[in-house]
């Protein structure tokens, strides 16, 4: 039986995932879900002080997100998920190095609302992508303060209201482990994330 410190070392060295094969993903979806049987919060979404703060991403499946560290010039930094329960926001933050003073940040904002007792529904609402020395960045909870501020930001700001339709439609995300400092949720389009709350 696999236990969360054996699933973190597993976890270990992966690039969220940038680094695996098959084998590795087949592994590590079996660690999951052995993890996900013994989930110590059975109704996560009313456990707001858990799933309230900013996560760290660890591990995705996401395409959308290791699609990033894809670039030839550009390497993939941290990537964030900030939620705030009080205003039912998620803010997904993933910041890129590569060629000096061009350092990046990637921003998507979304409303949530609950349709379960695991399962969210998500809006996206806006796209940044921005240089860190423009916008200013230099942390998650600092983007999140300009993005909210209204002041107008030096990066490329898209309403993602005014995207095509494929962009406007909501998606889920299930929540399906959740403690002090991990969470495990598996997305509508197949993908699965494992967070650290830091």
């Amino acid at each position: 039986m696999i236990g969360k410190l054996e699933l973190l070392e597993r976890l270990s060295g992966l690039n969220r995932g940038l680094l695996t094969n098959e084998s590795d993903r087949t592994a590590i979806q079996a660690a999951i879900a052995q993890l996900e049987d013994r989930n110590p919060t059975a109704r996560p979404l009313e456990a707001a002080e858990l799933l309230e703060g900013n996560w760290r991403l660890l591990y995705t499946t996401s395409q959308d997100l290791l699609g990033l560290g894809r670039f030839p010039v550009v390497q993939l930094g941290q990537i964030y998920q900030c939620i705030r329960t009080q205003s039912a926001q998620i803010y997904n933050i993933a910041e890129l190095t590569g060629l000096p003073l061009l350092e990046s940040v990637v921003s998507v904002s979304a409303q949530f609302r609950p349709v379960s007792d695991k399962r969210v529904e998500v809006q996206f609402k806006r796209s940044v992508i921005g240089l860190q020395r423009l916008l200013p960045y230099d942390s998650p909870n600092q983007l999140i303060d300009l993005l909210n501020s209204g002041v107008r930001l030096k990066a490329i700001d898209v309403a993602i209201e005014a995207q095509p339709e494929r962009a406007r439609k909501p998606g889920w995300l299930d929540v399906t482990y959740l403690d002090q400092d991990l969470r495990i949720g598996r997305g509508n389009e197949g993908s699965l994330f494992v967070l650290t709350k830091f």
